[in-house]
């Protein structure tokens, strides 16, 4: 049976999180904390924390960004810079590399337009800064964004940032085919 890593921030432990295991139930081992991965810095504590469990991992699958493109403070300043976010990301993607080769990293997906803390503009200059590096170092890409962009309505639900059902499950199924195509 193969062992598979799912790490991410609250679009994985709410939403695709939720479904991926029972899509992979009889083929794979699920490992994914419990907690909220949270913004890239955090996520890069995490995999320090939980090291053991991410030992011999066929496939590790991640996301971030949400937290380090919001203005948490109202004060039009991002929680994470755009240097900062692409270190950090670069740096867990090299983490993950040395545990395996086979990395998916899953763009952060957009928001409803009316969602108070982050700005899709945000979110798509984050992604179009780390996906060129990323693919550059032979991690896989997850275009989770233009997934959930698709139908913004049906796949966020009303608190404007997560995923409804429906999304989630679009979601899951994609990220099961990705960690599936790493099998090959």
């Amino acid at each position: 049976m193969k062992k598979v890593a799912l790490l991410g921030d609250s679009i994985r432990l709410f939403g695709y999180g939720k479904v991926v295991p029972k899509l992979l139930k009889r083929k794979a081992e699920v490992f994914q904390p419990k907690e909220n991965c949270k913004f890239a810095k955090n996520l890069m504590r995490m995999i320090f924390d939980f090291k053991e469990d991410l030992k011999d991992c066929d496939v590790i699958h991640f996301n971030c960004g949400l937290w380090d493109v919001a203005d948490l403070l109202g004060d039009g300043k991002l929680f994470s810079t755009d240097e900062e976010y692409l270190e950090n990301v670069l740096r867990i993607a090299a983490a993950l590399k040395r545990i395996t080769p086979h990395v998916i990293f899953a763009t952060t997906t957009p928001v409803h337009p009316e969602y108070p803390f982050n700005k899709n503009s945000d979110i798509d200059r984050f992604n179009a800064l780390v996906v060129p590096k990323l693919t550059a170092l032979d991690v896989k890409i997850n275009d989770l964004n233009a997934l959930v962009a698709e139908d913004i309505e049906g796949n966020i639900c009303d608190d404007k940032i997560h995923l409804t059902e429906l999304g989630a499950r679009r979601c899951a199924d994609q990220v099961v085919r990705m960690i599936e195509n790493e099998w090959v």
